[in-house]
């Protein structure tokens, strides 16, 4: 069994409900509100998928948003702006949702990932450097004044006196020469 998301409007919704409820007939006491969601649930199913990563996420968030406004539905005296208030209720489920995750923090004596020793990093830009000196004078230019100079395409074009089609070209046939260095392959 799950645990609504929302139980204040969840515990507000079970007292609305009817008692007909009970006997397996459920008849809503706003029938405009049933109607509505029948007509927009695509709609606003779309706008709770735009908030959440996962579609089970999506329709348990458009429930508790619905689950909302059918409790307020009574205080809502223009019911042409319902589709705003119904996305204002997901955007505000969706944010408290958000602040209430659990986020798991430890305290380490260590800051630094492990694996991540100096010589390990040292002993990578060594491999890095050896594999870039294999590629040809031009490539390597290109790829240090992109990568290790931080220079934008068409800043290294200007420097090197090309185009920054060339410059692209290049790069890529540096990168995939480097993708094939079996010394770097180990780090892969």
């Amino acid at each position: 069994m799950t645990t609504p998301v929302c139980t204040s409007a969840s515990n507000a919704a079970t007292a609305l409900a009817p008692a007909s409820a009970a006997a397996g007939t459920q008849t809503f006491p706003y029938p405009s509100f049933s109607s509505y969601v029948k007509a927009r649930q695509p709609v606003l199913l779309r706008t709770a998928r735009s908030l959440t990563a996962n579609p089970s996420d999506a329709e348990d968030l458009l429930q508790t948003a619905l689950t909302k406004t059918y409790v307020a539905w009574e205080r809502i005296e223009d019911h042409r702006a319902l589709d705003g208030y119904v996305r204002r209720a997901l955007l505000n489920t969706r944010t408290s949702q958000w602040r209430k995750r659990k986020v798991d923090e430890f305290a380490c004596d260590e800051l630094r990932p492990a694996g991540d020793a100096p010589a390990e990093r040292q002993a990578l830009r060594d491999a890095m450097w050896r594999a870039i000196t294999k590629l040809p004078a031009r490539q390597r230019a290109m790829v240090v004044l992109r990568y290790y100079e931080d220079l934008s395409e068409a800043q290294t074009a200007e420097v090197l006196g090309v185009s920054v089609g060339t410059v692209k070209s290049a790069v890529s046939r540096a990168l995939g020469k480097l993708r094939e260095d079996p010394e770097l392959g180990i780090v892969r």
